[in-house]
């Protein structure tokens, strides 16, 4: 296995695709698993690892739609180590079952890449009754991560890449309230709430698996064409609270809207890249360190409280 330095297009305002962020890499024996791989940056990531030479295990909701992800990454690549399983992340008995059969694909994990996710839903509950955006973004890779832990352990230097965005800016995670048992219900704030746990599990899981090799990060992949925003309406776009997305002090730049292709770049990059293990900090975009995080998302107290918030619910 070898994995070349990062290529000179990463950094601000940079644009490479998650292909050229593994050009001349050999991910031979390593395994990925990917949730939420059927479409958008998880299928991506899922080809670009794979064209690496990666052994990658997709995971989605739909048998169907993984298939279909499936056939098309092998249609490009006949020699692509695939396996499917399918993963409900708003159930956790759905979780456990797909534990079982991804552990007898893959009893060493390398990386876990938490990709899937909702965006802006209308309100609803997981089969286990929390509310959706917070319990699939963030409760259901919470369960995921933790089931998979001996399998990352046994890697001697697994990452976990946590799928965030800065629309973590819109909202804190309310800790006293995280299921929207007692407030008017709002997407917005939900979906935000949602992205602020994913960069504080991260937060949590660096500090407690450090020690062990393993390396935790959240990542922004920038404004992408994804499905993800199926449930907007043109007055929920207008509705957004964008001027809470932004950086505090000062607006991020405007790269633009990024294909899937670019979009996966940087948790492809901190999937794979070495220095990644010399790197303060757990949130990238642009495949660098940001360090203008809010300090509620990162504030270690918070991330410890979320953890045993989150280790209660799912028992």
């Amino acid at each position: 296995m070898t994995i070349p330095p990062t290529t000179d297009s990463t950094g601000p305002g940079a644009r490479p695709t998650a292909e050229e962020i593994v050009s001349g890499s050999d991910l031979t024996g390593r395994t990925c698993v990917i949730t939420g791989a059927s479409a958008g940056l998880g299928r991506e990531s899922a080809r670009a690892l794979a064209g690496a030479g990666a052994h990658v295990v997709l995971t989605a909701r739909r048998d169907d739609a993984l298939e279909t992800a499936a056939s098309e990454i092998r249609r490009e690549m006949p020699s692509a180590r695939l396996s499917t399983v399918v993963l409900d992340l708003a159930s956790l008995d759905a979780i456990r079952g797909a534990v079982a059969r991804i552990t007898e694909l893959a009893p060493v994990i390398h990386v876990l890449m938490n990709n899937a996710g909702v965006m802006f839903t209308p309100f609803a509950r997981t089969a286990d009754g929390f509310e959706m955006q917070i319990g699939t973004n963030h409760l259901g890779h919470f369960e995921l991560t933790r089931l998979l832990l001996d399998r990352l352990r046994a890697a001697e230097g697994a990452r976990i890449v946590n799928l965030a965005s800065e629309g973590y800016r819109i909202a804190d995670v309310d800790l006293a309230d995280s299921q929207w048992e007692n407030r008017d219900y709002d997407k917005f704030l939900a979906y935000g709430a949602s992205k602020t746990a994913n960069i504080l599990h991260a937060v949590e899981l660096d500090r407690r698996l450090r020690d062990d090799g393993i390396r935790v990060c959240a990542v922004h992949p920038g404004r992408v064409a994804t499905r993800l925003a199926r449930h907007m309406t043109r007055a929920d776009i207008a509705s957004v609270p964008v001027a809470r997305a932004e950086a505090p002090g000062r607006p991020r730049p405007d790269h633009g809207v990024r294909t899937p292709q670019e979009g996966a770049a940087t948790q492809v990059w901190a999937a794979v890249h070495p220095g990644l293990l010399d790197l303060d900090g757990v949130y990238f975009a642009d495949c660098a360190a940001q360090p203008d995080i809010a300090d509620y998302a990162v504030d270690a107290d918070r991330a410890a409280q979320l953890w045993e918030l989150s280790e209660r619910l799912c028992r």
